[in-house]
């Protein structure tokens, strides 16, 4: 998988729930092995770092929560 998300997989992603899922468990999965990578890299996180750590953090249990919903529960929506 590409660094980035393309438009083509966002589109893909809002009419196929199963590639969904797989790129939503693909960026957790980036996600997660950064966070790591951050956490051992820092012996004492500055605030920004902290922030940013947290924040990672947040974001990936969002991404959690919508691997976990059913396949006809889309999810929020942007307003």
């Amino acid at each position: 998988m590409s660094a980035f998300v393309s438009e083509t997989d966002l589109v893909r992603a809002r009419q196929d729930p199963v590639f969904r899922k797989k790129l939503i468990a693909d960026n957790l999965d980036r996600l997660l092995a950064e966070l790591n990578r951050m956490r051992n890299s820092y012996a004492e996180p500055n605030q920004k770092q902290a922030r940013q750590i947290r924040e990672g953090v947040d974001l990936a249990v969002k991404l959690a929560g919508r691997l976990q919903q059913k396949d006809d529960d889309p999810g929020p929506k942007a307003a």
